[in-house]
């Protein structure tokens, strides 16, 4: 499944430390579901997730939890930071996206993620399908 995560108001809130404090609150979260995250990449408003799921399990939770889980944990870590660009305990846009990579193959979906990203900061994974 590709994922994207928009953040509140389109506030370009995610530094490169943002980031990779993401890279492993999605990293740790799915693995509580049964999933893994095959690729991420993210901007400075954004995040797109490449993910393997489990087949019994309910979407729609598993987003919900993504979203909620993550959003604790970097409004907690980066307190200070998130404080600039919102005064109430906002990090996501409630709206997202998700689609089933089933008619593409995995490695375009993998490029795809893979490219999204700044000039300033590319970002790059190590992972492996």
């Amino acid at each position: 499944m590709h994922i994207v995560f928009v953040t509140k108001y389109r506030r370009k809130i995610l530094t490169p430390e943002l980031l990779d404090a993401l890279e492993g609150a999605f990293t740790e979260i799915l693995a509580s579901w049964r999933c893994a995250l095959i690729e991420f990449s993210g901007e400075a408003d954004h995040v797109h997730l490449l993910i393997s799921i489990h087949p019994a399990l309910n979407l729609s939770d598993l987003i919900n939890n993504l979203k909620s889980a993550s959003a604790r944990r970097m409004r907690n870590r980066f307190t200070d930071h998130l404080a600039k660009f919102y005064a109430k305990p906002y990090f996501w846009h409630r709206a997202y996206y998700l689609g089933s990579v089933g008619t593409v193959s995995s490695e375009r979906v993998k490029h795809y993620v893979e490219s999204q990203g700044t000039q300033e900061r590319p970002r790059t994974s190590h992972r492996n399908l």
